[in-house]
């Protein structure tokens, strides 16, 4: 693939009080292999990235500003950047700041704008600080509902994926009770017909799609709620008429770790622990967070902002090379998992 088939991804550099400048570094100076497979251009604050390479004993002048993505060379001896507003090179390590706050929502608006425009064919995300997010004054749960905001889209899901395995999300960043209510035949329908997109999307139209039950046991034949009988169960049927090779519902603790063992590549869950708690206790920093259900592919790390350690320079960037990798390999058949998602919206 030459140079001008690769593609141009938005890499939104975060919380600049946490780890993402240092993690961000690492991963375009340390791995010159990502350029063989994408142009990389960071969203984000040259002082904090400046800043983030001395801390890691790397020059300062390794940051290079351009004012596009096009403008951007691809040169793996460099940390290529738009700088999106103010500096914020004072901004200190560890500490939650309105204006880092600001500046992470802000930067993850500026890479979708660039992606609605067809300037980058994908986003890669640094962490955030919900906290911070909302002190600098935007009130979204997450990076997935910024986005999908930002891009005007209902029908998407919170991807976690490891390897080959992939984890859908019912719902995510809602209370219990909340995500129990979420847990509707529309959405169960969306999402069913997101996995049989993305599935296609991967060369895999026949993987079977195992959803895991909401109540303990998937329900036990009622004996522990009617939502896995009266919910599921009929979805899953409906997604079968459709041709999509859905399974369920199972019980959760016997999908999930026969997904870890191998035997389920997609896997559809109902809320977010029931999801992430065993995710990240067996993937740790070899997972990374997919956004199944926007025009472009977005992915993301699978951790958060580390206030404990940021600027002491011993932040991991596996989980942000990973995610980098990951996107290029999906932005270029992400057309179809788009047109299902596009034709699938739900009030």
């Amino acid at each position: 693939m030459n140079d001008q088939q690769l593609p141009t991804l938005a890499l939104t550099l975060g919380d600049v009080a946490g780890i993402g400048p240092e993690i961000t570094v690492r991963t375009l100076l340390d791995h010159p292999d990502l350029r063989t497979v994408c142009k990389p251009v960071v969203i984000g604050d040259a002082a904090a990235l400046r800043k983030a390479a001395e801390v890691l004993g790397r020059s300062p002048d390794s940051v290079r500003v351009v004012d596009s993505p096009e403008a951007a060379t691809g040169d793996p001896a460099l940390v290529e950047v738009i700088q999106d507003g103010p500096d914020l090179g004072d901004v200190p390590y560890g500490e939650l700041d309105p204006r880092a706050g600001d500046a992470a929502a802000r930067f993850v608006m500026t890479a979708c704008a660039l992606a609605r425009e067809g300037r980058v064919a994908g986003i890669v995300t640094a962490p955030l600080n919900k906290a911070a997010m909302h002190a600098g004054g935007h009130n979204w749960p997450g990076h997935t509902e910024l986005l999908a905001h930002e891009f005007g889209v209902k029908n998407f899901s919170l991807v976690l994926s490891a390897g080959e395995l992939y984890f859908f999300h019912l719902t995510t960043h809602v209370s219990l009770r909340d995500a129990i209510a979420g847990v509707t035949p529309e959405r169960t329908d969306s999402v069913l017909r997101l996995v049989g997109s993305f599935a296609r999307a991967l060369g895999r139209p026949d993987e079977a799609i195992g959803l895991a039950g909401l109540n303990p046991h998937a329900g036990e034949n009622r004996l522990f709620g009617d939502e896995d009988a009266d919910v599921l169960a009929p979805a899953v049927e409906r997604a079968r008429a459709a041709g999509i090779n859905a399974v369920g519902p199972l019980p959760a603790d016997a999908l999930i770790p026969a997904a870890v063992k191998g035997k389920w590549k997609f896997v559809v869950v109902c809320y977010h622990d029931q999801g992430h708690a065993p995710f990240k206790a067996v993937y740790g920093d070899d997972g990374v967070n997919i956004t199944v259900g926007l025009p472009v592919v977005r992915v993301s790390v699978d951790h958060g902002t580390a206030f404990d350690i940021a600027g002491k320079g011993i932040a991991r960037e596996a989980s942000l090379v990973l995610a980098t990798r990951r996107a290029a390999e999906l932005a270029p058949a992400w057309h179809e998992v788009w047109a299902t998602a596009r034709a699938g919206e739900v009030s």
